[in-house]
């Protein structure tokens, strides 16, 4: 059987944390070449280089990163451990890692995440946004849990990862009072001309719309596309444009950015998933994340 050699992820763990092997020499209290030759022991033994030059640091390589997860992991644990046996509340929740694509509307992610951050068995949430492809990279390294996505992964994609339907909602046009006014009637004739704010191509909601658009023999004029959809609220709250929003979080959008509904783009219906290296969902907080979007958040009204 084989078994790690904990110093050695110690001085790796201190030395990631440090950023050179000088400055976790001093930590330590060991001499750099100690150090340096321990190092290079683990990487032989993990049979994958940890580090790379940066300057006159070091810079983790991507398996680096991923080791250095598992001995964040490794020495909080054993913090504690220290602590329990000492009789100290460790008060350390456990973490959950969500990957958040750049599309998904800022105000679905605060529902869906909303109930592991509360009660008894609330998370560490650390919340990453990146472009799709970036966020699936991550997945594979296990440097996420899970990513919240609008769309499943595509035939061509060369990570291995499973997508879990966490429910759908219809859509909705909004924008300011006075963009209601003008574009309600007629509706969706009238939004032949109207200035909108759209998502890039990128996103499933924007080739929805665009069919939707072209089914009702409408072109619009788009005023912008944005990829960060809360940027093209904010724009829209200005009165630059008409946007698009799940019905499901439509009073908090109304809300939050002062908009109200101009209409419903009937057919249209903006889906989301969780995605996972597993086929089956294991992590208990992404678990409660499914059911709660499935059973409340998408469920019958």
């Amino acid at each position: 059987m084989e078994w790690i050699n904990y110093h050695h992820l110690l001085y790796f763990w201190v030395t990631a944390k440090e950023g050179s092997i000088a400055r976790a020499a001093e930590k330590l209290r060991l001499a750099p070449p100690t150090i340096s030759g321990q190092l290079k022991l683990l990487e032989e033994q993990l049979g994958e280089q940890l580090f790379e030059r940066e300057g006159r640091g070091l810079k983790l390589t991507e398996m680096g990163r991923v080791a250095l997860r598992y001995a964040d992991e490794i020495f909080g644990l054993g913090r504690e451990l220290l602590d329990t046996m000492k009789g100290r509340p460790s008060g350390r929740p456990a973490r959950l890692v969500v990957g958040v694509s750049d599309v998904v509307p800022k105000l679905i992610i605060k529902r869906l995440l909303e109930p592991v951050l509360t009660g008894p068995d609330a998370v560490q949430l650390i919340c990453r946004e990146e472009s799709p492809k970036s966020l699936l990279a991550s997945l594979a390294l296990h440097d996420l849990d899970v990513v919240i996505s609008d769309a499943p992964i595509g035939v061509g994609s060369n990570v291995r990862v499973f997508h879990h339907p966490l429910g759908e909602s219809s859509v909705e046009i909004f924008g300011t009072k006075k963009l209601a006014a003008q574009y309600r009637r007629g509706f969706p004739k009238s939004l032949d001309g109207a200035p909108v704010l759209l998502p890039t191509d990128t996103s499933a909601l924007r080739r929805s719309l665009d069919q939707w658009f072209e089914k009702h023999g409408v072109q619009p004029r788009v005023v912008a596309e944005l990829e960060d959809s809360a940027l093209l609220k904010t724009f829209a709250q200005d009165g630059l444009g008409l946007f698009a929003a799940p019905t499901v979080v439509a009073r908090e959008i109304e809300r939050q950015y002062e908009v109200v509904s101009v209409g419903k783009a009937t057919g249209v219906i903006e889906r989301f998933y969780a995605i996972s290296v597993e086929r089956k969902l294991k992590h208990p907080a992404v678990v409660t994340i499914s059911e709660h979007a499935r059973n409340d958040l998408f469920g019958p009204d």
